[in-house]
């Protein structure tokens, strides 16, 4: 018997408060969300309904509008719909699982799903990153060492490795995202060059890395710019993205203060008008210390 699912529409006019709610409405039992223009559409079976509708009104009060029931149909496959292979560059595309897609010679695929962990490839912040680290020279990425902070589904890192990478760490604290880079690396061929890892960013210790990417907001990037910058070996590049036009300045700023120096930078505006920016920095050099007396 297949299960009866509604949907409850949520008014977001902030990146920010639209990754609160998805976060919310997971945590409480969604089975889905999809993303139309201003607003979130929350998708829960009858028995998780209530639980989910409480947890969105607690966040967002009013913006929440009244659950309706969706007719009858096959959900299993129903989230196929829209879905689309992402062609990043001639190097790099992502498709899901049900998709063929006829790549050009020299074009790495990806085969990514949606799921509950978030990056496939289709919102403007993991374009811009997946741009960004298409930007880096071939010989930059042949056996690097790279960390995917909030890794996700592990797109990031999983593209990483298709293009030239060594091995990646994908660290996230959502142990659904654990799962997520499981089965999507499994899916690609690459489950022995992937270490998930959900302790803290900082325990990883000692600069190591020849590649950093970091998709999130700015407000959780913010505190773990210091262990960012500390895992980036001199002179190694960290990406960052999940970042808003207006936060350009102060982000710079942040970066500058942990040795961060921002190399190139990449703006896309999504449909609801919100203009994403990327960034491509690098870790400074050390400086060489002044003879006394010099």
């Amino acid at each position: 018997m297949r299960k009866r699912f509604f949907s409850i529409p949520v008014e977001v006019d902030s990146a920010e408060l639209s990754d609160r709610v998805a976060a919310e409405a997971y945590f409480a039992g969604a089975a889905g969300l999809e993303e139309r223009d201003s607003c979130l559409i929350v998708y829960a079976t009858a028995d998780r309904s209530n639980a989910v509708l409480r947890a969105l009104r607690h966040l967002a009060g009013s913006a929440v509008g009244e659950p309706t029931p969706l007719e009858d149909r096959d959900w299993s496959h129903a989230w196929r719909e829209g879905l689309t292979v992402v062609e990043i560059s001639p190097r790099l595309a992502i498709r899901p699982s049900f998709l063929e897609h006829r790549a050009p010679a020299g074009q790495a695929t990806l085969i990514v799903d949606p799921g509950q962990a978030f990056g496939t490839g289709g919102h403007a912040s993991t374009r811009l990153a997946l741009g960004l680290l298409d930007q880096l020279a071939p010989d930059e990425l042949v056996a690097a060492e790279v960390l995917d902070v909030g890794a996700g589904t592990g797109v990031l890192a999983l593209a990483a490795l298709a293009l030239g990478a060594r091995r990646a760490v994908a660290h996230d604290i959502d142990p659904l995202a654990a799962k997520a880079i499981g089965a999507n690396a499994a899916a690609n061929g690459l489950s022995d060059r992937v270490l998930v890892f959900t302790g803290p960013v900082g325990a990883i210790g000692s600069p190591r890395f020849d590649l950093v990417l970091a998709n999130m907001l700015y407000t959780e990037l913010l505190p773990l710019l210091g262990s960012i910058a500390s895992c980036t070996r001199r002179q190694g590049a960290a990406i960052f993205s999940g970042l808003l036009e207006g936060e350009r300045d102060a982000m710079e700023g942040s970066l500058a203060r942990v040795g961060l120096r921002v190399e190139a930078a990449r703006t896309e505006t999504d449909t609801a008008g919100d203009c994403w920016l990327g960034l491509l920095t690098r870790r400074e050099p050390l400086r060489a210390s002044r003879r006394a007396g010099a």
